[in-house]
């Protein structure tokens, strides 16, 4: 088969396209054709070596993937050959085929095109187990999204706002927040232009947001914490802008929280709340609450490609290699 292989660390242009051996459905395993994959900033850090887990060279990056079930491993009951399907991988998705999980494969709703699907997982499902589990988002509260406009960003606008809550844009420039005004943001700050936590402070009337959804981080942070209300909860989800320190004083202050998102936690250790993450998510797209924007679309040949756009942060919405 054809896949996008790493076999040293660095930047995304150390990927060659070569033919590989496919991988084989273990136990407990499902063997996916592969029909798209979207592009993550994570897998840019796996590439770079600078991820939280590093695989054996040689391997593909691709932390999801969507596409039919080719075979099944021992012991899988709960899938058939033929089933359409999208799936949380460890890497493997930038290739023809790719094995997953039977526990983090789900069946792809009726009419969901492969675009979309192989870019659900980790944007959706990342945001809402952290908006809803984490940051506890109730109707009639008030949500602050950072990097609105991008991948995972425009996901926590749109599930914000299914949920119930007043949404606030933070993006860099009009366009930016057009995007996000698109998908369900009630209001917008242009963060390059504006002072962030005095524009907050203005559409709340001096009481703060309940929660902030930060895929940013960097210099954004300290206004943004500023603009944390009372018991507010802080959900820390990124540092492409930088790795702040958090002042704890500010914490206790208005006793407020900050937590890290961390969709593997779920996936291991909490499994029955992610089971109702998805189903809050399948119904969301179905009653058509959720409106995915892919930005660009690039074939497995260019996927190194689809990775600098991403890494250049010229993206809106998400990128998705597509296989034939």
């Amino acid at each position: 088969m054809r896949a996008v292989i790493c076999r040293e660390w660095g930047e995304p242009s150390v990927l060659k396209l070569e033919d590989v051996a496919p991988p084989t459905a273990g136990p407990g395993e499902i063997l996916l054709d592969v029909k798209s994959a979207s592009v993550n900033f994570a897998d840019i850090v796996m590439t770079e070596g600078n991820y939280q887990t590093k695989p054996d060279f040689p391997f593909a990056p691709g932390l999801e993937a969507a596409g039919t079930v080719a075979a099944l491993g021992e012991g899988v009951r709960d899938f058939a050959v033929g089933d359409r399907v999208l799936a949380k991988l460890a890497y493997g998705g930038f290739a023809e085929q790719a094995a997953a999980r039977v526990q983090d494969t789900y069946r792809v709703p009726d009419g969901m095109p492969w675009d979309v699907a192989g870019a659900f997982y980790v944007g959706y499902v990342s945001s809402h187990v952290a908006l809803r589990w984490q940051g506890e988002v109730q109707a009639g509260q008030t949500v602050l999204v950072l990097g609105a406009s991008g991948g995972t960003g425009l996901t926590a606008v749109e599930i914000s706002k299914a949920m119930g809550a007043t949404v606030i844009a933070g993006a860099g420039s009009a366009d930016k927040l057009a995007v996000a005004a698109a998908h369900g943001a009630d209001y917008g700050i242009n963060y390059r232009d504006e002072d962030l936590k005095a524009r907050v402070n203005e559409l709340t009337g001096g009481e703060g947001v309940d929660v902030v959804f930060d895929p940013v981080a960097g210099d954004l942070f300290d206004p943004a914490l500023s603009s944390l209300g009372w018991g507010g909860r802080y959900l820390i989800f990124g540092f492409v802008g930088g790795t702040p320190k958090i002042p704890a004083n500010r914490l206790l202050v208005k006793h407020r929280s900050a937590m890290g998102c961390s969709l593997r936690y779920f996936t291991e250790r909490a499994p029955d709340k992610l089971a109702i993450s998805m189903d809050e998510l399948f119904k969301m797209y179905d009653d058509g609450k959720l409106k995915p924007l892919i930005s660009a679309t690039y074939p497995l040949e260019q996927a190194v490609e689809a990775m600098e756009m991403l890494r250049q942060r010229k993206a809106t919405g998400r990128v998705v290699v597509t296989v034939s």
